[in-house]
């Protein structure tokens, strides 16, 4: 089923014509270096040609397409530069954010994680990667924003964004769906303990995992690409 589809008018339509697009790149329905009309987007998403600008200017703000006068729109190619970096950060702050969250968690908010855990392994089953990674964005977003730092939510938020909008995942190439939704099992156990320095380590083992299998299945898929500088590069801004 195509991503890009008629939706709905609802309250923020350049929310959703935003995470339509993005979930085109995702799919591999819009590629990087490809030009798109802003018409065409509109007319795939049954919208008028306002949300769509709106949302490609945001999508433009965090680096993921480029928009060009009278060229219409275009996907930006991320490098392993790029991912490097954005893994550096996301090392350096989910970690103590995960801690935060878990030491603020009320006995509600474990209830409602176990909740997206199970739904994120339940979509996992059905090999929909697509959907799991949107589950398993639920799950750390809100995980981290029991830290109850804004700021914080929307760059790791933009971080997640910038890696996965450019089709750049680990799904299906290192490993499945249902490999990246079982990939939370210490995370959970550490939630359900109230055990934040578990959860720490567990969500750095879980990100640098993430990390490691990303660079490896875009080194494997560019011959004579090196992924060892990579690697060691990843833990530069913690270590």
């Amino acid at each position: 089923m195509s991503s890009m589809q008629p939706i709905k008018q609802k309250v923020s339509l350049t929310e959703q014509v935003t995470t339509m697009i993005r979930a085109a790149i995702v799919a591999g329905e819009m590629t990087p270096g490809e030009h798109y009309s802003a018409i065409g987007i509109s007319e795939k998403l049954g919208v008028s040609r306002t949300p769509v600008r709106e949302a490609l200017q945001l999508l433009e703000k965090e680096g993921i397409v480029t928009v060009a006068k009278n060229r219409g729109v275009r996907v930006n190619q991320i490098s392993l530069e790029d991912i490097v970096e954005v893994f550096q950060l996301r090392l350096a702050i989910e970690p103590p954010a995960a801690a935060r969250g878990v030491r603020n968690a009320t006995d509600a908010d474990i209830e409602h994680l176990k909740s997206l855990h199970a739904r994120m392994l339940e979509i996992g089953e059905t090999g929909d990667g697509r959907a799991t990674l949107e589950a398993d964005k639920a799950f750390h977003l809100h995980l981290l924003g029991l830290a109850g730092n804004s700021k914080l939510d929307s760059v790791v938020g933009e971080l997640r964004n910038l890696v996965l909008a450019h089709g750049q995942t680990t799904v299906p190439f290192a490993r499945s769906s249902q490999d990246l939704a079982g990939d939370r099992e210490e995370i959970m156990e550490a939630i359900v303990a109230k055990d934040a320095q578990g959860a720490a380590a567990a969500v750095r083992d879980h990100v640098l995992r993430t990390a490691q299998m990303l660079i490896a299945s875009v080194c494997s898929r560019t011959p004579g690409l090196d992924p060892e500088p990579f690697l060691e590069r990843l833990d530069a801004l913690i270590s």
